[in-house]
C-alpha cells in the first residue's frame, strides 16, 4: 500500500509532464521541440555571460531556424516566443515593437485586406490563367511569360499583391487536378492537402505538377523583385527612399533605370536558361495527365456557366481594371485600396454572409501575425544597433568606394533582416550625411541608388529577405508544392548570383 501510495505522485507527475511537452508546439517534431525549448533556455545565460550584441545575433539566426522549418511548425508560435523572451530580457520594449509595427501599417493593411480582396477575384484570375496554361504549350514561353508578367505588375501595383494573386491561382490548379487524382467526383467536398485518397497511378503525375508549380511560383516570385526594384510603388522602402531623395515616379525610375533594366533583362535570360538547362529544380513540364484535367475542368466551367456566373466574371474583370488604376495612381494606401476590393466584390456578387466573407481572411491573418513576430526582432535589431558597426565600415570608406560596398551591405544584411529595416537605416544615416555637408548631392543620389538595388535584388536570396518571398513561404500553397525554405533558397541561388553580379558592376562602373 505504502508502495502505491509513494509512486502515484510520480507516476503522475510523469503523466502531466507527457502531456506538457505533448500539447508543447503540437505535432512538430520531438527533435524540434527540444530545439526551441534549449534556445529559450540558452539566450537568458548568454545575455549575461556574452551580452546582449551576441545575444541579438544568435536570436536573429534562432528566428531564421524556425522560418527554415515553416513545414514543420508555423513560426508564428516558435517565433512568437522567441519574440516575447526578447522583451522580458530587456533587449526591446513593447513600445519598441508597437513603434516597429506602426511604422509598417501600410504592409499590414496590405495584407489583411489586400489579399482577401483577390481571394474573391479567383474565379476571374482561374479563368485567364487556366487558358494560358493550356494554351501556351511551352514551358520556357510560360515560365517568361509569369516572370515578365509578375514584375510589371509589381512595378504599378506591389509585389504582396502580386505574389497573394500567383498562390490564388497554382492552389486553384493544383486543387482541380488533386480531386481528380485522388478519384473524387466534381460535387464531392476534397481536401486538397491531404494525399490519402491520390490513386497510385496518379502520383507520379501529381509530383511532376507540383515540380512545374514550384517553378512557375519560383519564377514570378523572382519577376516581383525584378519589377518591384523599379518604381517608388513597387516596394515599401522604395517610397521611403524617394521620400528622402525628393524624387517623383518618373524621376525615381529614370535614376533606377541604369541598375534597375540590366537587372531586369539579366533576370529574364537567367528565367530562359533556368528552363532550357532544368538546372536548380527548374525544367518540370505539365504533364499531359494533367492538361487534359485542366482542359476539360475549363470545358466542363464553360458548359455550367449561368449568367450569374458570367456576370460574376465581369465584375471581377471591372474591379480589377479599378485596382491597377487605384494602385497605379496611388488614389490611396494599398491596404485601404484592398478593403475598397472587398466591399465592391462582395457587394455586387451576393457575398453577404459572414461566415463567406470570413473564410477570405483565413489565409492572411496568420502571415499578418507573423509579421509582427517579425517587427518584434526588427525591434531587437534596433534597438541593439545591431548593424551599427557595418554602418559605421561602409560610411568610413572613400566616397569611390561606398556605392558598391553600401550594396553589398544592404543585400547581405537583407538576406538575413528585413529590406525595409536595412534601408530605412540606411537611409537615414546617408541623409544626416547630407544635411551636415559630408557629402555631395550627386554622390548622396549614387548611394540612394546603391541602397535600394542593394535591399531588393540580393534580397531575393532567402524567404526572410522580402516579405513576398516570405508570404510565399508560409501560404497554404507552399505544403502542397513542397516548397521549403531550403528549396526555396536552391531555387532562388541562380538568380540570386545573377542580379548581385550584374547590379553591383552597374553600381560600380554605371552610376
Amino acid at each position: 500500500m505504502n508502495t502505491y501510495q509513494d509512486t502515484m505522485p510520480t507516476s503522475a507527475s510523469s503523466g502531466f509532464g507527457r502531456a506538457f511537452s505533448e500539447n508543447f508546439l503540437g505535432e512538430a517534431p520531438d527533435w524540434y521541440k527540444l530545439t526551441i525549448a534549449a534556445f529559450l533556455i540558452i539566450n537568458p545565460l548568454l545575455l549575461y555571460t556574452a551580452g546582449p550584441f551576441v545575444t541579438g545575433w544568435a536570436l536573429i539566426g534562432e528566428f531564421i531556424f524556425t522560418l527554415a522549418m515553416a513545414l514543420k511548425c508555423y513560426p508564428l508560435q516558435p517565433g512568437g516566443l522567441l519574440a516575447i523572451e526578447a522583451v522580458l530580457l530587456g533587449m526591446t520594449s513593447s513600445e519598441s515593437v508597437y513603434h516597429e509595427v506602426s511604422d509598417n501599417i501600410e504592409v499590414i493593411l496590405l495584407l489583411m485586406f489586400m489579399v482577401a480582396g483577390i481571394y474573391f477575384m479567383k474565379n476571374l484570375l482561374l479563368f485567364v490563367f487556366t487558358k494560358l496554361l493550356i494554351n501556351v504549350r511551352s514551358k520556357t514561353a510560360l515560365s517568361l511569360l509569369f516572370c515578365g508578367v509578375a514584375a510589371i505588375l509589381s512595378a504599378f501595383l506591389d509585389a504582396l499583391t502580386v505574389t497573394a494573386v500567383l498562390i490564388s491561382v497554382a492552389v486553384g490548379f493544383y486543387a482541380v487536378y488533386h480531386k481528380v487524382a485522388s478519384n473524387r467526383q466534381a460535387h464531392h467536398e476534397h481536401d486538397h492537402a491531404s494525399d490519402d485518397h491520390v490513386v497510385e497511378y496518379h502520383r507520379s503525375d501529381l509530383d511532376q505538377f507540383r515540380a512545374f508549380l514550384r517553378s512557375l511560383i519560383m519564377h514570378g516570385a523572382v519577376g516581383t523583385a525584378l519589377g518591384g526594384v523599379c518604381t517608388l510603388v513597387g516596394e515599401p522602402q522604395n517610397l521611403l527612399i524617394a521620400e528622402k531623395a525628393g524624387w517623383e515616379f518618373v524621376q525615381f525610375f529614370v535614376n533606377m533605370a541604369p541598375v534597375t533594366m540590366p537587372a531586369f533583362a539579366a533576370g529574364l535570360i537567367t528565367c530562359v536558361l533556368l528552363e532550357k538547362s532544368g538546372l536548380f529544380g527548374y525544367g518540370a513540364k505539365l504533364p499531359d495527365a494533367v492538361r487534359e484535367v485542366l482542359a476539360s475542368f475549363s470545358q466542363e466551367q464553360e458548359r455550367k456557366r449561368t449568367r450569374g456566373d458570367i456576370v460574376e466574371l465581369w465584375v471581377q474583370g471591372i474591379v480589377a481594371v479599378l485596382l491597377v488604376l487605384a494602385l497605379a495612381f496611388h488614389v490611396a494606401e494599398v491596404g485601404i485600396i484592398g478593403l475598397m476590393v472587398i466591399v465592391l466584390l462582395t457587394s455586387f456578387n451576393g457575398v453577404i454572409q459572414e461566415a463567406r466573407i470570413g473564410h477570405a481572411f483565413e489565409e492572411a491573418l496568420p502571415f499578418t501575425a507573423l509579421l509582427v513576430v517579425f517587427f518584434a526582432i526588427v525591434a531587437v535589431i534596433h534597438e541593439q544597433h545591431l548593424f551599427e558597426p557595418v554602418t559605421h565600415f561602409v560610411l568610413g570608406l572613400e566616397p569611390a568606394q561606398q556605392p558598391g560596398m553600401l550594396f553589398l551591405a544592404n543585400g547581405i544584411l537583407s538576406m538575413i533582416s528585413d529590406n525595409v529595416f536595412v534601408a530605412t537605416v540606411y537611409i537615414n544615416e546617408v541623409k544626416a550625411a547630407l544635411t551636415a555637408g559630408d557629402i555631395t548631392r550627386e554622390h548622396f543620389d549614387k548611394l540612394a541608388i546603391a541602397i535600394n538595388t542593394g535591399t531588393n535584388l540580393p534580397s531575393v536570396a532567402t524567404p526572410n529577405g522580402q516579405a513576398a518571398f516570405l508570404f510565399l513561404l508560409t501560404s497554404a500553397l507552399a505544403p502542397l508544392i513542397r516548397l521549403s525554405y531550403g528549396r526555396m533558397v536552391v531555387m532562388a541561388l541562380p538568380y540570386t548570383v545573377v542580379l548581385t553580379v550584374v547590379a553591383l558592376s552597374c553600381v560600380v562602373f554605371a552610376l
